[in-house]
């Protein structure tokens, strides 16, 4: 019960009136709806109607009909239903349409039927039987009771005319592509060139068919990937976002120390400026004070010997009054200079410099499949220390999130390994018979890798240390060309070298230029039959003889050229 209700719902019910079908018909594009359904939106079409032609409701895909020039409702009513939606409603449909009395429903009632006609196929009611009956081209039919004999209802629905409902389709006309009675094609085909048999199409009806399948198939998978890359895209935006917004918080930090940093100098400056001044002004008011107490002294001794009239006391402090004015000038020197500490600010200016402070800059980084964008350099490796025989070829991994390159010493038989990110080398290399030639990324992180002179393919898994897998034995076989590029003039072709794809099917390809002039070196970008799109490199971007070419997952295109590798991103 649960599979019929769920192929009801979903393949059983009209997306227009989202009831199960009533009389459907197929078109062209292989959708399906209720004719009444069609008939109904076909009217509300003026391009369908103008085209003499069918819009589907979902696709908009226009379907051909034998007779453009008749009534839309003919028209409609020319739609043959698909056999196997009708054979699916025929297994599983509701009793309540699919066992209708057929001349009811076309009066848009939903009369049950109680007997079945096996040569028109078609429900009928009781007072429907007696006019089924009373027509003489339909009262030898065998009609059988649906209570009793519903086990004889034919899985697979009988393939009748829709125009002739005694006479069966045992013809196709090739050149309209519809098949049909004999009738039909005595009327309305006599014209037509080429008519065969029903009998005679099925092996290439069938063969079409399932080459059709196996299409739909990949369109399928591609769809699928689609969506699950699509879905890989999401998710690495949006923990990218939050990586970006980290860097931006520490940088923000960065420069909040500094001001953080000048504050306190300007605070340090400040408390050794005051405490300076302040010992400065301490000293002097203690020598203050002691000249204070020598004052008052003499005061009492002079203010004494004046109220006591003595002669004597008088002239003694007398010979002393010139001496203290000396004293008296010789300390006014000793005073401090005035000088005050003040903080001087230009609020404009640091607002100015605060709005010059970048924090850093977001960009939206293209790719490849943009076939306007530009290279940027982004990094140069070195690896003059790794290999010291020069690049052949490598291919890049991402290794629990970090990068990798692996590449190829060919004098010394083995795998080198180069971490990106802290740009070292691994140590432990992976040792092979003789020289590896050529690499290729299967899947995740696994390679294959030719070795020509021992005849074989090394598959290797990278976990991240090179782990030997197993060796397939080789021997030289005649392929057929994918592609051909044989481009003359500025565009040929002096010394092609490394070869890859995009993610969308276009083709990189390496030319290294001459030996003598190195002006020719560039990497081509073509599309996937090997027509020219553009130079996405030149001379003029400092390539000098580029040998290798990969792309990784991230759309980082890697340029290998003698000892060096250039790693460019695209805006």
């Amino acid at each position: 019960m649960a599979t019929a209700k769920k192929l009801t719902d979903n393949h059983l019910t009209c997306v227009i009136c989202t009831e199960v079908f009533t009389d459907p018909a197929t078109l062209q594009c292989n959708h399906t709806f209720c004719k009444s359904c069609l008939l109904k939106y076909t009217k509300t079409q003026s391009e369908a109607i103008q085209a003499k032609s069918i819009l589907c409701p979902s696709c908009r895909q226009q379907t051909k009909v034998t007779n453009p020039d008749s009534p839309v409702e003919e028209r409609v009513s020319q739609l043959k239903p698909s056999h196997v939606i009708q054979s699916l409603m025929d297994d599983f449909g509701g009793s309540q349409d699919v066992d209708a009395c057929s001349v009811c429903k076309e009066d848009g009632q939903r009369t049950p039927g109680t007997t079945w006609c096996t040569t028109c196929d078609d429900f009928f009611c009781d007072g429907c039987l007696k006019l089924h009956k009373k027509m003489p081209l339909s009262r030898d039919h065998e009609v059988l009771d649906v209570h009793i004999h519903i086990n004889r209802k034919p899985k697979v629905r009988s393939f009748m005319c829709r125009i002739h409902k005694d006479e069966k389709i045992k013809l196709f006309c090739k050149d309209c592509r519809v098949s049909m009675c004999y009738v039909c094609c005595s009327i309305k085909h006599r014209k037509c060139d080429d008519v065969e048999t029903i009998d005679a199409m099925m092996p290439l009806v069938k063969e079409t068919l399932v080459n059709e399948t196996r299409n739909q198939e990949k369109k399928i998978q591609t769809y699928t990937d689609n969506i699950s890359s699509t879905n890989s895209k999401i998710e690495e935006l949006t923990t990218s976002a939050q990586e970006m917004k980290d860097e931006v918080r520490k940088v923000r930090m960065v420069a909040t120390d500094v001001l953080v940093r000048k504050e306190k100098e300007l605070l340090v400056r400040i408390d050794k400026l005051t405490e300076s001044r302040v010992q400065e002004l301490t000293a002097y008011r203690k020598s203050q004070d002691i000249d204070l107490q020598m004052e008052q002294q003499r005061f009492e001794f002079t203010d004494k010997a004046v109220t006591s009239n003595r002669v004597a006391d008088m002239f003694d402090m007398y010979e002393s009054v010139d001496g203290a004015s000396r004293d008296e000038d010789a300390s006014e020197d000793r005073r401090p200079q005035t000088s005050s500490i003040i903080f001087v600010q230009d609020t404009e200016k640091l607002m100015r410099s605060v709005d010059d402070v970048m924090l850093g800059e977001i960009k939206v980084v293209g790719g490849l499949s943009d076939r306007t964008s530009s290279p940027v350099l982004m990094e140069t490796i070195d690896f003059s220390g790794v290999v010291p025989n020069g690049l052949r070829d490598f291919v890049v991994f991402a290794v629990n999130g970090v990068r990798i390159i692996i590449v190829l010493d060919f004098c010394g038989g083995r795998l080198c390994m180069y971490y990106v990110p802290n740009k070292t080398s691994l140590k432990k290399h992976l040792q092979l018979p003789c020289g590896p030639a050529g690499k290729v990324k299967v899947s995740g992180t696994k390679a294959a890798v030719t070795v020509p002179f021992a005849q074989e393919i090394a598959f290797i898994k990278f976990d991240p240390e090179p782990i030997l897998q197993s060796n397939v034995k080789t021997k030289r076989n005649d392929g057929q060309a994918v592609f051909t590029f044989t481009p003359g003039g500025d565009r040929a072709l002096e010394s092609p070298g490394g070869i890859t794809s995009t993610s969308t099917g276009d083709i990189l390809l390496v030319d290294s230029g001459s030996m003598f002039a190195y002006s020719g070196s560039k990497v081509i970008q073509l599309t996937e039959s090997g027509q020219f799109v553009r130079d996405v490199l030149t001379a003029q971007d400092d390539q000098w003889s580029p040998i290798g070419i990969r792309l990784d997952d991230d759309g980082l295109l890697y340029v290998a050229s003698g000892l060096c590798m250039e790693i460019f991103g695209f805006i």
